[in-house]
């Protein structure tokens, strides 16, 4: 290799490794810390999900026990205060209800207005006073009011209820008789939070007032019940304010998690929480708790701390790859190089010019196919020019051929209006020399627009049937279809066939895609002309079974000098497709149903008031 080939190598590869390394180290650390960021989001989210979740199941265990108060006070069985359960039969009643449900109520009691149990799950209780506790929750459920009374041995550390208090209204309207008192076992709203604490995650339970009512059971190990630590992570109250943080904590809006400083009673290290309350359920709009949960950021950062790793192997691959990537590529763009310089020296050298290089990728085989496509472009322009000289010399005689067809044009004018005059003519033979005289009249006029091809005659428009004029054209060309036994059938479909047109450009049109059908068709051949309505349009087809036209040359065959048959000059469909455009319609070329050709014409319909 030559000391420039060398020196651009050594470039590249520093080039290369400067661009690929930077921006995909920058991109390594945007992308984990991204990926980190929704990482920690989504563990967020799932801790407010999951406090949301046990919220919802803790909502709805109470609601299905103050539905419980509810319905057993409405009952039949309960009227028996009235008569001081003499018979026992509410006390029984309660027994079983309390040995059905498995404990969920420490006891049940009924008391009269004094307070005094007059039936209970406990019979050692029958007769003792009821002193009723503050009280802690109150809610309306189904018309009832129920009471959650204050649970003062909450703080004890023991097993501990909490009563759920409901007035026993009298059947017979002697007003409220007692109340239904049931001892609901508090220590189902632990366990509930203890099947939720796993992976190293704490719960709490907070009242209203911001107090721990519950916990896991590393909570209740770490702080006291009714205790009002964890308040600090409980969102904003309605009003605005914010209970007092621990050292390094943060505010936080509603069902947000915030990561956490160290709290009192809680473990020394900083802790992310997510808070969460339920919504209604079955008409219960709960208590206004929130449940906490709590885990270590440590813990709930450890997939961040993977995935660091997992990014910085990546970089590293990324490295390695690059370097052996910038090292190839930079001797491949070299060596192209080197070979164009060496084909540089040689013709100048010689003088001569030697083959060029073999075909590369990269910027230098860009500039060689370039370099060709160039040379294609100019030989492309040579033969355009050729050809464009040839279309002037033609056109040129086309003028003179115009101008000398005047003459004999003119000749035989006079004689078919001299022979119609003879009185021995047949019907036939007057029709046929009226087809004469009305074609070299047109001939006359497309010779006339020949000499005046730089200023072309726009058309007449008029209000024409052109059911009418397809008649007229395919009558002209019956002998002819005749001759070749091609059968011409005319479906004029179209209920207004009126068209604002020039009668003559448009029967020029017609007989020349008839004619271009009578040319290539064989014997027995057929040609189809129908006319539908469209939307403002009037639609004429022209449909042969003849070879038809292949795909690739429907949209050349209307360009001039543009022609497949033998003899032809490419002209006919060139002038049919100007005729077309100058009425405002357009054409194309299409397969038939018959399998042959198709050429279906659109023309604005006429105006009415035309």
């Amino acid at each position: 290799m030559t000391r420039a080939g060398a020196s651009i190598r050594k470039t590249l590869l520093l080039a290369f490794l400067l661009v690929g390394l930077t921006p995909a180290a920058l991109l390594a650390l945007l992308g984990f810390n991204r990926a980190s960021l929704a990482v920690q989001a989504e563990i967020e989210q799932g801790l407010v999900a999951q406090a949301e979740a046990v919220a919802s199941d803790i909502n709805k265990l109470m609601y299905e026990r103050l539905q419980n108060a509810a319905t057993w006070s409405r009952l039949e069985v309960m009227q028996d205060l009235q008569v001081n359960d003499v018979d026992k039969r509410l006390s029984g009643f309660l027994q079983r209800l309390q040995r059905g449900y498995a404990g969920l109520y420490r006891r049940l009691q009924a008391t009269n207005l004094q307070g005094r149990v007059v039936a209970g799950s406990d019979a050692a209780a029958l007769g003792n006073a009821v002193t009723a506790a503050p009280v802690w929750q109150a809610v309306e459920l189904s018309g009832d009011r129920l009471v959650l009374e204050e649970p003062t041995d909450l703080a004890s550390g023991g097993v501990s209820e909490v009563t759920i208090r409901i007035p026993v209204a009298s059947a017979f309207g002697a007003g409220v008789m007692g109340d239904l008192r049931l001892g609901m076992d508090w220590g189902q709203i632990d366990r509930v939070l203890d099947e939720a604490a796993d992976n190293g995650r704490m719960l709490a339970l907070l009242d209203g007032q911001g107090r721990l009512v519950a916990g896991s059971q590393r909570v209740r190990a770490a702080l006291p019940r009714l205790s009002r630590e964890m308040a600090a992570w409980v969102p904003p109250a309605p009003d605005g304010t914010i209970a007092a943080s621990p050292a390094g904590a943060a505010s936080v809006t509603p069902t947000a998690p915030v990561a956490a400083g160290r709290g009192p009673g809680l473990p020394t290290e900083p802790m992310i929480v997510g808070v969460g309350q339920a919504r209604g359920f079955g008409g219960f709009a709960g208590f206004g708790w929130r449940v906490l949960v709590l885990v270590p950021r440590s813990e709930a950062l450890a997939p961040v701390r993977t995935m660091a790793f997992i990014f910085a192997a990546l970089l590293g691959g990324v490295a390695l790859l690059t370097m052996l990537a910038a090292g190839w590529v930079s001797q491949a763009i070299a060596r192209p190089i080197t070979a164009l310089t060496d084909f540089t020296r040689r013709y100048v050298r010689d003088k001569q010019l030697s083959p060029p290089p073999a075909p590369q990728g990269g910027e230098v085989g860009e500039l060689r196919d370039a370099f060709v496509q160039m040379v294609g472009d100019i030989d492309q322009s040579q033969q355009r020019l050729a050809r464009a000289s040839a279309l002037a010399a033609v056109g040129e005689m086309s003028a003179v051929i115009a101008h000398e067809v005047r003459t004999p044009l003119g000749i035989l004018r006079s004689s078919a209006q001299i022979l119609r005059r003879e009185s021995g003519i047949s019907e036939e033979g007057r029709e046929l020399v009226g087809f004469i005289e009305s074609e070299t009249q047109r001939l006359n006029g497309l010779v006339s627009a020949m000499l005046d091809s730089a200023r072309p005659r726009p058309p007449n428009m008029e209000p024409n049937d052109l059911h009418e004029l397809i008649q007229h054209a395919a009558g002209m060309l019956a002998a002819q279809a005749a001759d070749r036994s091609v059968q011409v059938s005319l479906q004029l479909q179209a209920t207004d066939a009126c068209v604002a047109c020039d009668a003559e450009q448009m029967t020029q049109v017609l007989l020349n895609l008839m004619l271009n059908g009578l040319q290539i068709l064989r014997q027995g051949g057929q040609i189809q002309i129908s006319t539908r309505d469209a939307a403002g349009q009037l639609v004429i087809e022209v449909a042969d079974d003849g070879p038809g036209i292949a795909p690739e040359e429907r949209k050349r065959i209307f360009e001039a000098f543009f022609f497949k048959r033998e003899g032809g000059l490419g002209l006919g469909l060139a002038v049919v497709q100007k005729i077309v455009a100058a009425h405002g319609g357009d054409i194309e070329a299409s397969e038939s149903e018959l399998g042959g050709a198709l050429f279906r014409i659109r023309l604005p319909k006429a105006l009415e008031n035309e």
